[in-house]
């Protein structure tokens, strides 16, 4: 270890200031002058946590309450019986809107918008480690989102629900582009979900303050680090699935077309393996916030933390295995079903575990403190969450299950556990945090008001369901017959409904009156927390990094905060002369180097502008258009990252205490290299969807699975084994000469190596091309070549990042101790040329060992 590592361990340990001395003069005004809030209009180009934060949970509000506006008029509807207030044309566009605007552009985006706004500040952080990734996560959603939402208003919104099951949302149910655009555009805001959960995970891993082990981390930042974990094994399946469907449409690649060897349940397999772990990548989130909130508001520190921890991570690891809760009457094998329901109800064991640790922080408290508002919120929360967890237990039970499925039963259900687990807690974080970034709290009276309406309103609305679900009333009907019994239960439910919007109505009204956005006057630790965001902070953050001893510093080192205003723990300034923060080792949180960060400026939204274009033109089968919004977003990413790795090699800053770190780190330690490992499980997960797909279709026919007589030359697969591992050898070669000072390496090695990535995916399409395979062949046709059209989309990436770092090269700024960018390279194509190895052995060496 270096010296001034040890120097910092022992500071670390025994919880000693790094440096009493007063600090110079103009330290101060240099840390507020680089990280200083652009003015004006030009605040949309500020990347800072802060500020894209706040416009992330704008947004999701936003979308909460557009949401909330669809769900008012399909109640208006279903108030009486035969009514003719909205036709079921618009009611299957609204219904569907109001689960795919509150699942995919609400729920999630919440939780990460939250995250960005207080995880840094948690951590003793100064912001995210990719800035400009977060902004261009939060640009992407809200661009995306927004054109989405508003093909409401010229009849193109999807009308099959929000899960689009198939094959009613296949091209011969459902030729018009309504479809498509629910396909590529969820899957364009899945791919920024994903963007924002790298981010996330790199910063509660890397982005601690110097001391805050694993021990010592908020729970919260534990919770988000096992729902990162869980957005990048998740959603890579309901990508993959709107991708097979839009082949499907489009090219006519029949992977849900039973005729054709396909299966529709390969859809509700890909699409429920994102779906019910979703439910907690919900949950976990806004149980980690009620983790942080009722120690502070009962002024002792949590119960069974590491008890805790364990549920939360046996919450992620056990949701993975409920997909199939989803199924139960869709005719799959008993023994599948046995084991869906098993997990159902196992993984109410650890959701009661944080319940039970949540009432005994709350019996351990000293003294009994006033209920207020974010209490009440949390209170209604218990009780919400538990009634909706009790009817889990029961559509677990399979044979209830098969006569509730699809029922107003399940809308209950669901409704409970989703706006009961995510959205009370939700606005509970909404008054608790309101004094971290406001000059004013929010009001006490009227936050009472909102709560009671939306509580009461939430079960006049949702309770009868149960009943009404009982009685015999499907989901999904636009109306229904007087006779059939169910007027009264329908016209109490939308009753609730207004009481709902109502108190949705008061808090927004709360916050016009008294939300003031402001960090540097902010209205403080009202509640007397012991968490590291309630200390004195700025636009940058703290003003000097603590060093941490335990789980509550506030409470545990009295005069805390008073010293990190004084600038007496670490980065004080700006040694750089830009934004930083300091970046430490993943469990023990030792300081490793400072990590430059960047300002404001465009490059985020240009290119979250050309990828939605992308996205949205390619619904509209508009190609040339789409290809130059594309070519937009690719020239704004290698913008942006050309100016991300540090300057000059080898400098080397003092941070305070005595403490000098390089402003530069390679290798495994670099927060890229962990950022490119994320980004590779994300790719695993999508290759393993993919996988799924072959090997379940191939069940679907097994005796016309592979034609052996069509299938590509003995020879083709090997020389196509054998390219993606020279490309690999190349690349080792070009490191090599790279670690010794040579550039030749870089120039010659790079493009040979993404040459013979791409010629192992053309030598594997164009072996089954021709054998006279085709992709409209069959099932099986359709599964080949969407895993070699994946490996193709992989070395095409390949080949761009290849160019980045020839580029680099020959700028003569990509040297042995400024190789992030050719580090990432090498990550990314050792694992394509690992993926095509499989894929070649899984599409030659099965379908003859099955043949």
């Amino acid at each position: 270890m270096p010296q001034n590592h040890a120097a910092h361990a022992a500071h670390a340990a025994h919880g000693q200031l790094p440096d009493p001395a007063p600090r110079p003069d103009g330290e101060y005004e240099q840390l507020a002058r680089v990280w200083a809030r652009p003015k004006g209009w030009r605040i949309f180009s500020d990347v800072n946590n802060t500020t894209i934060g706040l416009l992330y949970i704008g947004t999701a509000l936003l979308f909460f309450i557009l949401a909330g506006i669809l769900a008012l008029l399909m109640r208006a509807q279903l108030a009486l019986p035969d009514s003719g207030l909205i036709g079921h044309e618009l009611y299957n566009q609204l219904f569907t809107m109001h689960g795919t605007v509150m699942m995919f552009l609400f729920a999630v985006p919440a939780v990460e918008a939250v995250a960005v706004l207080l995880l840094p500040n948690m951590l003793g952080a100064r912001d995210l480690p990719f800035p400009r990734l977060s902004a261009y996560a939060y640009w992407a959603y809200a661009i995306g989102g927004l054109v989405f939402f508003c093909s409401l208003f010229v009849g193109l919104a999807p009308d099959g629900g929000w899960f689009m099951y198939p094959p009613l949302t296949s091209s011969t149910y459902s030729p018009a582009v309504n479809a498509d655009l629910w396909l590529l555009g969820i899957g364009f805001i899945e791919i920024s979900a994903i963007a924002g959960a790298i981010e996330l995970a790199v910063g509660i891993l890397r982005t601690r303050a110097p001391g805050m082990t694993l021990e010592k981390m908020p729970i919260y930042a534990w919770v988000m680090l096992v729902f990162c974990g869980m957005v990048l094994i998740a959603f890579p399946a309901v990508i993959v699935a709107t991708l097979l469907l839009e082949m499907e449409r489009a090219f006519g690649m029949p992977f849900f077309m039973v005729e054709k060897g396909g299966d529709p349940l390969l859809w509700q397999h890909l699409f429920w393996f994102f779906g019910h772990p979703e439910v907690y990548i919900i949950f976990l989130p806004a149980a980690g916030m009620v983790s942080m909130m009722i120690p502070a508001l009962a002024g002792v520190p949590l119960v069974g933390y590491r008890l805790v921890v364990m549920a939360v991570v046996g919450t992620g690891f056990v949701s993975f295995g409920l997909w199939v809760h989803h199924m139960f009457a869709t005719g799959i094998p008993a023994l599948s079903l046995s084991f869906a329901s098993a997990a159902s109800m196992a993984v109410a064991v650890p959701t009661a575990i944080q319940v039970f640790a949540w009432i005994a922080t709350l019996a351990a408290a000293t003294r009994l403190r006033p209920i207020k508002t974010p209490m009440l919120f949390i209170l209604g929360f218990f009780f919400v969450f538990v009634m909706g967890g009790l009817t889990g237990v029961m559509v677990a039970v399979i044979p209830f299950d098969l006569q509730a499925h699809d029922s107003y039963f399940v809308v209950a259900h669901l409704h409970y556990v989703l706006f009961g687990g995510m959205v009370l807690p939700l606005f509970a974080a909404f008054y608790y945090w309101t004094p971290f970034v406001s000059r004013r709290a929010l009001s006490e009276r009227m936050g009472r008001w909102a709560f009671w309406l939306m509580f009461i309103g939430f079960n006049v609305s949702f309770f009868p369901m149960h009943f009404t679900g009982l009685a015999g009333m499907p989901r999904r009907v636009y109306t229904y017959a007087e006779s059939q019994g169910w007027t009264e239960l329908n016209l109490v439910s939308t009753g609730g409904a207004v009481l709902i919007a109502a108190g949705v109505l008061v808090f927004l009204i709360d916050l016009a009156r008294n939300f003031r956005p402001s960090v540097d006057d902010n209205a403080g630790n009202v509640w007397g927390a012991g968490t590291l965001e309630w200390l004195p902070n700025g636009q940058y953050g703290v003003r000097s990094v603590p060093v941490v001893r335990s789980r509550e510093p506030l409470w545990d080192q009295p005069g805390l905060a008073e010293e990190v205003e004084a600038g007496r723990y670490y980065l004080p300034g700006a040694p750089t002369g830009r934004r930083a923060t300091l970046v430490t080792s993943a469990v023990d949180a030792r300081p490793e180097y400072v990590l430059e960060l960047p300002g404001p400026g465009w490059k985020p939204m240009l290119a979250a502008i050309g990828t939605a274009g992308f996205f949205l033109l390619l619904t509209f089968k508009l190609i040339v258009p789409a290809a130059l919004f594309g070519l937009l977003a690719i020239v704004m990413i290698w913008a942006w990252v050309w100016r991300a790795e540090p300057g000059p090699d080898g400098r080397v800053v003092d941070v305070g205490g005595g403490l000098r770190l390089p402003v530069s780190c390679t290798g495994p330690r670099s927060h890229a290299w962990w950022a490119m490992v994320m980004l590779l499980v994300v790719c695993a997960s999508i290759f393993g969807a993919l996988i799924f797909t072959y090997l379940f279709l191939w069940t679907t026919s097994p005796p016309g699975w592979a034609d052996l007589a069509r299938l590509p030359g003995g020879w083709r697969p090997w020389l196509a084994g054998g390219l993606a591992l020279a490309c690999c050898a190349l690349l080792e070669w070009a490191g090599a000469r790279l670690r010794r000072g040579a550039q030749t390496g870089v120039r010659i090695g790079v493009p040979l190596a993404a040459l013979c990535l791409g010629l192992s995916a053309g030598v594997e399409v164009e072996g089954h091309w021709r054998a006279g395979l085709r992709p409209q062949d069959s099932a099986y046709a359709a599964a080949v070549y969407a895993l070699a059209g994946v490996q193709a989309v992989f070395a095409g990436i390949t080949a761009m990042m290849a160019a980045f770092a020839v580029a680099r090269s020959w700028a003569g700024v990509l040297t042995e101790g400024r190789r992030a960018s050719f580090d990432s390279l090498r990550l990314y194509a050792a694992y394509s040329a690992a993926q095509a190895i499989v894929a070649l052995t899984l599409v030659h060496g099965f379908a003859r060992w099955v043949g």
